[in-house]
């Protein structure tokens, strides 16, 4: 088991944004799509991209990966694989956006998945898809895994539940521009996770797909194609935004390139969050620099950013005063239940806390103590108590820090150069 060790650090430094896990999902997922050649420069080599790379194998496309590129190649008929098994590891975003996809063709896929993707909500995106012809064997467990799906699909109106996942839609959004008629996609529920819906349509329409948003869903001409994607993945403000944190919790800077503001991104809301926080940040071009400064509480909404949730709690458990974090139901069934490893997080801080209708109310501890922490088993519940790590009152040790490697592969290296003292052994 892979321990991170920490000593109490003021970050200074600026670094490059790593690629962002979720367009090198979903632009894999156009190049394929296309069934033409597709190139993706830069693209976020981590355990999910590469999960959702092999996933596409058994879909019909080979993904060749070179330095810097991968290559996205339609394979003859003959060439691909008997044995229909997409595997999905423990990717909530290759289950989801890969189910649709595999519903286009006649043959029946299995899905299988391991650690908590079993347990994920996946009943709304069945019912979309029996809705629109697919033949979908479920678990009898009542588990969202393992489970074979059969088309093909045809177009139409169908409905889908927003209120859970933003993976539902954006899986429909894909598959359904390619199949005769036309369709009306009518999203049901409060929507979660809205902006990675906007991820989404800025990568389906670059490809040339018309999809129409309405008050009520989404208008989808059928038979459509999607371009050859030649694409630059843009840097991924997930990601950047625990570097960024860092520097606020600190009282450092951390200056990120490569992070483009015309991109859609979720967790570019933890800027906003920031200045409320009393760091200050600034944009220049594609750079981002925040600069620490007081440790001021906050009141902050979710569901848009669940991602959040954790580093949210974090900065919360080392203000000087009573913080909220509202919304964000969704979070209960990531990886793990990060509503729960939050408050573990926060309470190992120093910090108190308690709900507060519906709310977690978390007082911010005055002296942050050091961490000791084994057993998250979730990737952003660890960056997200490294950054506590840093601003704690002592040295801090944190087990599973192999598990950045879901999204953030190079995470210790690079906030080794922004001037953490850390060593992983």
């Amino acid at each position: 088991m892979s321990v991170a060790r920490l000593r109490p650090a003021t970050i200074d430094g600026a670094v490059d944004a790593p690629a962002s896990k979720s367009y090198t999902h979903r632009l894999l997922l156009a190049a394929h799509l296309s069934g033409r050649t597709g190139h993706l420069r830069r693209p976020l080599v981590s355990d999910d991209t590469s999960t959702t790379a092999r996933g596409l194998r058994q879909l019909g496309s080979e993904v060749v990966r070179s330095r810097g590129v991968w290559t996205v190649l339609p394979r003859a008929p003959r060439t691909t694989p008997r044995a229909r098994v997409i595997d999905c590891g423990e990717s909530g975003t290759t289950l989801r956006l890969l189910s649709a996809t595999a519903a286009l063709g006649a043959s029946r896929i299995r899905f299988v998945g391991h650690g908590r993707l079993p347990l994920r909500p996946m009943g709304p995106l069945f019912a979309s898809l029996e809705e629109l012809g697919a033949k979908v064997i479920r678990p009898a467990t009542g588990r969202a895994l393992p489970f074979e799906v059969q088309g093909p699909i045809h177009g139409g109106a169908v409905d889908v539940a927003a209120d859970q996942s933003s993976q539902f839609t954006s899986s429909l959004l894909f598959a359904l521009p390619t199949v005769r008629p036309a369709s009306r996609l009518r999203t049901v529920g409060t929507p979660v996770s809205e902006p990675y819906v906007r991820a989404s349509l800025a990568v389906i329409r670059g490809q040339g797909v018309r999809v129409a948003a309405s008050r009520s869903g989404f208008r989808i001409p059928g038979g459509q194609r999607f371009d050859a994607v030649d694409a630059t993945v843009p840097g991924d403000a997930s990601s950047a935004a625990y570097l960024w944190a860092l520097a606020a919790v600190t009282g450092g800077r951390a200056s990120v390139r490569g992070v483009p503001a015309e991109w859609p991104q979720a967790d570019l809301a933890l800027l906003g969050l920031l200045r409320r926080f009393g760091a200050s940040v600034r944009r220049s071009g594609q750079a981002v620099t925040v600069r620490g400064g007081a440790r001021r509480p906050f009141r902050v909404e979710l569901t848009g950013s669940p991602d959040l949730y954790p580093l949210a709690g974090v900065l919360a458990a080392v203000a000087e005063g009573r913080s909220y974090l509202l919304g964000g139901a969704q979070v209960v069934a990531k990886e793990s239940n990060r509503r729960l490893g939050t408050e573990r997080l926060a309470r190992a801080l120093g910090a108190r806390v308690e709900s507060v209708g519906g709310a977690l109310a978390i007082q911010g501890a005055r002296r942050p103590r050091a961490l000791h922490l084994r057993g998250l088993h979730d990737h952003r519940l660890v960056m997200s108590a490294v950054v506590a790590a840093a601003a704690a009152d002592g040295p801090s040790e944190i087990a599973d820090a192999s598990v950045v490697g879901k999204s953030f592969p190079g995470f210790f290296e690079t906030i080794g150069r922004l001037g953490a003292e850390v060593t992983v052994r």
